[in-house]
């Protein structure tokens, strides 16, 4: 047996060829697994080529129609041949699978009866459009000003003059959104030489340990309470709620940079909020288009090698410091991710210039108009569905998804479809 697949008008279409029998049937579910983005709902398996069906591949579709209905989707069959169509009719599946003349004929149909779950969100909330991009706003509840506290030296972490007084130690019932640099490990002085970078979701925490192995660490306690201290040199985290959840979605094949995604919201945010003045922190899941990603290959402790002055995001340092990945992976995954971006100018009349050094270095920013940075979690298995509450998906996504990668973001990072909650700073608090 042979497949091919293409998607034509969102719909996941597979061409089979041959006998679709026991051992095609289990070729045909592994194919169509690897095919499945997070975000297809709907599913339709043309017959045309296919002369034989046994009742294994009749399994094979009554499970893929299970797991469409589980994304709130359809499955269906389309150009059924005489001897795979009187299998269906003896096992009594013709009535409970959708079977169209054509393909053509079955896209249609999942055209004309799709729901779009941004529908009441476009005609009650507002909507930001632009060069093929659409971003539909729908406003938070407000019980307290969104707050970034920020933990540790971002100054000694860049020139990798982090020492043990400087770790710090936090629970994971204390945090929901957070990133910065971090560890495990049974002590402080473990710890300290497997920094890495680090972000915390809902009780969740996954982070990259130095150790030369590129392979992330993900934990999620049973008992949030429990005496598992989080280590860190530096850590920036979310207090308090999102003013706005956005529903992003694109024509784009190549999909949005999250660069793009930021520049959206920061250019509109003077207008929609009065009390905007200059940073966000952005929580976002969304399906991936491609990612784009860096992470620090040693711990910046004191006495790592660095010489005096430099700071590890030099370019004479960044080889030895930073590794990077622009090959755009794990295209139709899902992503979790939390970070923040400044706009400079607006930023500098809002908050004081020490407080925004707690975010940002001013070596190599002061050409940019605005500072990003993003940490994000991949996962799969979790259908993406925008009418879904955002913190309710994360909580779900990192108790039941299955764990992928992470990695901190390159501004290049693209996505293809968001859900994303943003959060308005009204002020930035250093921990001392």
């Amino acid at each position: 047996m042979e497949a091919k697949s293409e998607r034509r008008e969102g719909v996941l279409v597979f061409f089979i060829t041959g006998r679709l029998d026991a051992f095609g049937a289990q070729q045909l579910d592994e194919w169509i697994k690897g095919a499945l983005h997070d975000d297809d709902k709907e599913l339709v398996l043309d017959l045309t080529g296919c002369t034989y069906l046994s009742s294994g591949g009749l399994r094979t579709f009554n499970i893929l129609k299970k797991e469409m209905k589980r994304r709130s989707g359809r499955f269906a069959l389309a150009a059924v041949g005489e001897y795979p169509k009187k299998v269906l009719d003896m096992a009594g599946f013709s009535t409970i699978f959708d079977i169209f003349p054509t393909t053509g004929d079955a896209i249609e149909d999942m055209r004309k009866k799709r729901k779009d779950p941004t529908l009441f969100n476009e005609i009650f909330y507002k909507k930001i459009e632009a060069e093929g991009v659409s971003l539909t706003i729908e406003p938070g509840w407000m019980t307290a000003p969104p707050v970034l506290r920020v933990t540790g030296d971002l100054n000694k972490l860049l020139h990798a003059r982090l020492n043990e007084d400087d770790i710090r130690t936090r629970k994971f019932s204390e945090i929901t959104y957070s990133l910065g640099l971090g560890a495990l490990g049974a002590d402080k002085k473990e710890a300290m030489a497997l920094l890495g970078e680090m972000i915390t979701l809902y009780g969740s925490m996954v982070w990259l340990p130095t150790d030369g192995n590129n392979t992330p660490d993900f934990m999620t306690p049973l008992d949030a309470d429990a005496d598992v201290p989080v280590y860190t040199g530096y850590n920036v985290t979310l207090d308090g709620p999102f003013n706005e959840y956005l529903t992003l979605d694109t024509q784009k094949p190549e999909g949005v940079a999250v660069a793009d995604i930021y520049r959206m919201i920061l250019s509109g945010a003077a207008d929609r909020v009065r009390s905007y003045k200059g940073i966000v922190a952005v929580t976002i899941w969304g399906v991936i288009s491609g990612l784009a990603s860096s992470g620090i290959k040693k711990a910046p402790v004191a006495g790592s090698g660095l010489p005096d002055g430099a700071s590890i995001m030099d370019p004479a340092q960044s080889g030895i410091w930073m590794a990077s990945d622009t090959g755009m992976a794990y295209k139709g995954d899902t992503l979790v991710s939390f970070g923040f971006g400044i706009d400079l100018a607006k930023a500098a009349s809002g908050y004081p210039a020490e407080r925004i050094a707690d975010l940002c270095s001013a070596n190599g920013e002061s050409k940019k108009a605005i500072s990003l940075h993003n940490h994000g979690v991949v996962f799969r298995g979790i259908p993406y569905n925008p009418s879904l509450d955002l913190n309710s998906q994360v909580k779900k996504i990192v108790s039941e998804g299955t764990f992928v990668d992470m990695r901190h973001l390159l501004d290049s990072t693209r996505l293809k479809r968001a859900k994303i909650g943003v959060a308005y700073i009204q002020d930035i608090v250093k921990d001392q």
